[in-house]
């Protein structure tokens, strides 16, 4: 059987829900990992710390290498690492010390996540589409249902059959990159670019203005999205006294329902409301819905904010992306990279700067996001900048 670009789409959604898998499971075996191993806390931050930090080195070295090695290789050595990482966190800890078994197994998959971030969304992209805009929302939509299928599942899993048989899901979970893996060796690729078409420099994309916007975009909607998203379930806990799975369910959760429906919202209706527009009503949206996290004086209104903020900033990642791509059209495999590598540091400098200033506020989690709210202003003045910028070109 011949396979189509419709093929090549849907292992890009598994792909998507794959970065979600690799991202979101060893967070719920931090207490386990505590209990069995006996690492502190201290251990893991620094465990997650490397995580991102790796990503980071791949979103920055790809833009270099990957037209070279081709998206095909490039997604199936992703998609192995990935699913290694996650054997390798369940046999590792047995054959050695732990901290070194869960430490290989971590870096391993980051190598795996931090390719994927880079190449799943050109891939999408060079796929004949009709609108690659709703296509581009549709796709990062997976990413929502990847992790809130694996919370869901997981915690079903550990219901039934106990914490103590983690291992077994994370074999069970690296059979979805291996499936992957295998499609992706068999799916037609199309080019990012025309044939005739010369892809961007990293010098040539620094010299562009517009290319210092999307960075500006990118790195704000990381920063928007993690910093209420990371910080949710605490809120939850701490504000309604609810426990820590409950506060998982009422937080993350439930935001990435509302990102995910965000996303899949603009994929069917985004021929009615312009990307633009769109992203400039969630960009006001999302200013609002963290000035009421931190003003409400009712905790309940505050987590109904937070739950809102995950619909409020669902368009900005994907968005920006289709937008780089309309704008800058040679902009290729550098362009993307770089744009990840923005976002990355988004979704690290978000969250820190909240809990920074929480800190210095007594462990107030409300004065961090009060902070944070000014991600998402300065997301707002560039769209309407940007807005201004297109109507004076006429």
């Amino acid at each position: 059987m011949r396979l189509t670009y419709a093929a090549t789409l849907r292992t890009c959604f598994t792909a998507s829900m794959v970065q979600a898998i690799i991202n979101t499971f060893i967070t719920l075996l931090f207490v386990t990992f505590q209990q069995d191993y006996g690492v502190s806390l201290e251990w893991i931050a620094a465990l997650i710390s490397t995580n991102f930090m790796l990503q980071l080195l791949v979103d920055l070295v790809s833009a270099r290498f990957l037209d070279k090695v081709g998206y095909r290789v490039a997604s199936v050595v992703a998609h192995i690492l990935a699913a290694v990482g996650l054997i390798e966190l369940a046999v590792l800890p047995e054959l050695m010390p732990a901290k070194v078994g869960i430490a290989i197994a971590v870096i391993t998959y980051a190598f795996g996540g931090g390719l994927l971030e880079v190449i799943v969304s050109p891939m999408a992209e060079a796929c004949p589409t009709e609108n690659k805009e709703r296509t581009m929302s549709f796709l990062h939509s997976f990413y929502c249902w990847g992790h809130m299928t694996m919370i869901i599942v997981s915690t079903i899993f550990f219901v039934v059959f106990g914490i103590q048989h983690w291992k077994i899901l994370a074999v069970i979970w690296s059979l979805v990159p291996l499936t992957n893996a295998f499609f992706l060796a068999k799916v037609p690729m199309a080019p990012l670019l025309p044939p005739d078409t010369t892809t961007a420099t990293i010098r040539e994309l620094f010299s562009k203005k517009i290319f210092y916007l999307m960075l500006v975009y990118m790195v704000c909607a990381g920063a928007a999205e993690l910093t209420v998203s990371q910080w949710s379930s605490a809120l939850a806990e701490e504000g309604l006294g609810v426990s820590k799975t409950v506060g998982d369910l009422a937080g993350p959760l439930i935001f990435a329902l509302l990102m995910g429906i965000a996303r899949v919202l603009f994929s069917r209706l985004g021929d009615k409301m312009p990307l633009h527009r769109f992203m400039i009503f969630s960009a006001s949206l999302c200013v609002l819905c963290y000035l009421v996290i931190a003003l409400a004086p009712s905790a309940a209104v505050a987590l109904i904010a937070c739950e809102i903020c995950g619909f409020s900033v669902g368009i900005f990642w994907p968005g920006t992306f289709s937008m780089a791509s309309k704008t800058i059209r040679n902009g290729g495999t550098p362009m993307f990279a770089l744009l990840a590598l923005g976002g990355d540091l988004g979704c690290a400098v978000g969250p820190a700067v909240a809990g920074f200033v929480s800190g210095h506020a007594g462990g107030d989690l409300r004065q961090g996001i009060l902070v944070g709210a000014i991600f998402p202003a300065i997301m707002l003045t560039a769209l309407l900048f940007y807005r201004q910028r297109k109507k004076r070109q006429g």
